[in-house]
C-alpha cells in the first residue's frame, strides 16, 4: 500500500523505476563490483571501464594491423605489454590475447586497500579502506589518504605503516621488535 505519488516527486523520479530497477539501469554488474572493492565513487568504476575498454580496442587495432607492419605491430605490442605489466593489470607479457580480455576488476584490484589484504596488512577491504583514510599507510616516503590511489608493480614492495602509526606500534610489540628509542619518540 503505497501511496500516490505528488506532481514534484513524479518529475523527479520520472527516469527512475522503482519496481523494476534491474531493468532500468541495467547497472548491476556495476553495483557488485562498487561494493566487492568497496570502492567509494561510481566515477572511478567508470574510469576504470573506460580505460580498459580504450585498452581493448587498442589491443584488437594492433592485432588486425597487416603483415606489411609486422615490426610497427612487434614494437607497440611490446610496450603495451610493457606497460600494462609494470602496472601490474597482466601478468605476462607473452601476446595481445591477455589484453583483449582486460576488465575494469583488473584496475580495482591494483588499490591501495586490495594490495593491503594481498599483503596480509589488513583482515578485509573495509578495514584497509579505513587504515588508508585515516592515513596509517604510506607508499614511499609519502603518506596515502586517497584508497583510489593505483600501484604500480615496482612500487608495491614500498607499502609500510607510517612510523607513528598506532598500527606500527602494534605490530611491533605482537613481534617483540619494539625498539626502546622508538617508545622515547
Amino acid at each position: 500500500m503505497v501511496r500516490k505519488l505528488k506532481y514534484h516527486e513524479q518529475k523527479l523520479l520520472r527516469r527512475l523505476d522503482l519496481v523494476n530497477w534491474e531493468a532500468s539501469g541495467g547497472n548491476l554488474a556495476e553495483v557488485r563490483a562498487l561494493r566487492r572493492y568497496r570502492l567509494g565513487r561510481r566515477e572511478d568504476y567508470v574510469q576504470y571501464k573506460a580505460l580498459a575498454r580504450s585498452v581493448r580496442t587498442l589491443a584488437r587495432r594492433l592485432r588486425d594491423l597487416g603483415p606489411a607492419s609486422a615490426a610497427f605491430r612487434a614494437r607497440c605490442a611490446a610496450a603495451l605489454l610493457g606497460k600494462l605489466h609494470g602496472l601490474g593489470l597482466v601478468n605476462s607479457r607473452q601476446s595481445l590475447a591477455v589484453c583483449e580480455s582486460l576488465s575494469a576488476s583488473a584496475f580495482c584490484r591494483r588499490r591501495l586497500p586490495c594490495l593491503l589484504v594481498k599483503l596480509r596488512m589488513a583482515q578485509n577491504l573495509r578495514h584497509a579502506v579505513t587504515f588508508v583514510e585515516q592515513g596509517h599507510v604510506r607508499v614511499g616516503p609519502e603518506v596515502v589518504t586517497d584508497p583510489a590511489l593505483l600501484v604500480p608493480r615496482a612500487v608495491e614492495d614500498f607499502i609500510t605503516w607510517v612510523d607513528a602509526s598506532r598500527l606500527r606500534q602494534k605490530v611491533l610489540d605482537y613481534n617483540q621488535e619494539r625498539d626502546d628509542f622508538d617508545l622515547a619518540a
